[in-house]
């Protein structure tokens, strides 16, 4: 339930500093409700729902649903959920709450030890010490049976085969995240991408030193050899190791120039004056509703070459206008500009979704906001770790695309033209004997 609240902030639009407020409050509430469960699952020597049958080191007694416990704070009041027990013949006590609990900012310093370093265990473990006294804390069993948890979910998610993933669209991007004393910013990569039935899927996450074509191909390649099939598009900004990676693990498929990196890059070659201006008429360009609608003959531009050959002479003209007035911004959207209207040849429904990759970008800037009080992660674990679990729960509310039958064969075809093209039959050579004959 707690997770599920968390994904429904971060898809709902709130102002910034409403989202991290109540991020963190519900980040506590979800940590200290786990700490509740691990302390009750070490109690019985057992986990929830797990019979104590052939069990050993379990004690009698059972769950007997929960009593609601609130805990203030310096923010407001959040309420638990304190599990109950019957049947047991000791009498279990939470050290968890102690007497001086509901006196303490205890939730905002769990969130940052919790969130910030990793759920390192000997980190969250000193945190509640402090916080709740020697008699409140939790044991460093309980700490790291909730800390393995963590973890585990990640590793098997980071290596879990892909072989079922198929994707349409896959959307690649990286965020700068400092981790090591005295290093610059360090980017880790990230892939998610819109499968065949229109779902969102997180598919990637890795560190790396360097936004090169080695550690993009690298990345790229992992995904690949853990089944990762190629997809019809991918949509990533103009960061070149990122192109050249994508062209070599992936050279049959389509490539899309994110048009919002586009669009900054084509403003910041504008004086302010004039950005309003151009920028309108820079995404005129690509505003396609007029051609993909019947006009009076009720004719339209379907999707392909033709609607592309028009966005293309549209750019012409754009670059005609303003060549002579802002030549710097003509030439950053000249710039591969054949990548830009690739989205184009794929359904009208999904065009406004795939010709950009701002909806990973906006979830990383989660990730930072999180981090600028304590300047850099203690480490690259802790650092991977806080990243997948916002960008983890953030995708369990993204939204994919619309589909039917009419635009699952429109992308079969694609698919059977790009990635598997039929076979030309040739003729065969006539053997000598017929010759002779």
């Amino acid at each position: 339930m707690i997770r599920g609240q968390i994904d429904e902030l971060l898809m709902s639009g709130l102002p910034v500093g409403e989202v991290i407020d109540e991020t963190a409050r519900l980040g506590a509430q979800l940590l200290l409700q786990m700490a509740l469960e691990a302390e009750v699952d070490e109690f019985l020597g057992r986990a929830r729902y797990e019979r104590p049958a052939g069990s050993t080191g379990v004690r009698e007694g059972f769950r007997n649903g929960y009593s609601p416990v609130t805990v203030k704070t310096m923010t407001g009041a959040v309420v638990l959920s304190r599990p109950k027990l019957r049947g047991t013949t000791e009498k279990f006590a939470s050290r968890l709450f102690g007497s001086r609990v509901c006196r303490s900012n205890a939730l905002e310093t769990l969130v940052i030890a919790s969130f910030v370093r990793g759920l390192s265990t000997r980190d969250v473990e000193a945190t509640l010490e402090e916080v709740l006294g020697e008699d409140g804390t939790v044991s460093r069993s309980t700490v790291s049976r909730i800390c393995e948890q963590i973890t585990a979910q990640y590793t098997a998610w980071q290596g879990r085969p892909l072989g079922g993933v198929e994707l349409d669209y896959l959307f690649l991007d990286a965020s700068v995240f400092r981790m090591h004393p005295g290093a610059d910013g360090e980017p880790l990569l990230a892939a998610w991408g819109v499968d065949r039935s229109g779902k969102p899927v997180f598919v990637g996450l890795a560190a790396a030193g360097t936004e090169s074509t080695d550690a993009w191909t690298e990345f790229l390649r992992d995904l690949s050899q853990r089944g990762l099939r190629a997809p019809l598009l991918v949509i990533s900004d103009g960061a070149p190791g990122l192109i050249a990676a994508c062209e070599n693990v992936w050279p049959g498929s389509y490539r899309q120039r994110c048009l919002i990196h586009k669009a900054r890059n084509v403003a910041a070659k504008l004086p302010d004056e004039a950005r309003d201006e151009v920028m309108a008429a820079y995404w005129a360009i690509f505003d396609v509703d007029d051609l993909v609608t019947p006009d009076e003959t009720g004719r339209v531009l379907t999707p392909g070459p033709e609607l592309v050959a028009v966005v293309q002479a549209r750019i012409d003209r754009f670059a005609k206008e303003y060549q002579d007035i802002y030549p710097g911004a003509v030439a950053s959207l000249l710039t591969d500009r054949e990548q830009t209207t690739s989205y184009l040849h794929f359904p009208v429904p999904h065009h406004k979704r795939v010709r950009h990759s701002n909806l990973i970008e906006r979830t990383f800037g989660e990730s930072r906001r999180r981090v600028k009080v304590i300047g850099r992660f203690p480490g690259e674990t802790s650092c991977l770790s806080l990243v997948w679990a916002v960008l983890d729960r953030a995708a369990a509310g993204w939204k994919g695309v619309a589909t039917s039958p009419t635009i699952t064969l429109e992308l079969d075809r694609t698919r059977r033209r790009l990635l598997n093209p039929p076979t030309q039959l040739t003729r065969a050579s006539p053997t000598p004997a017929a010759t002779a004959a």
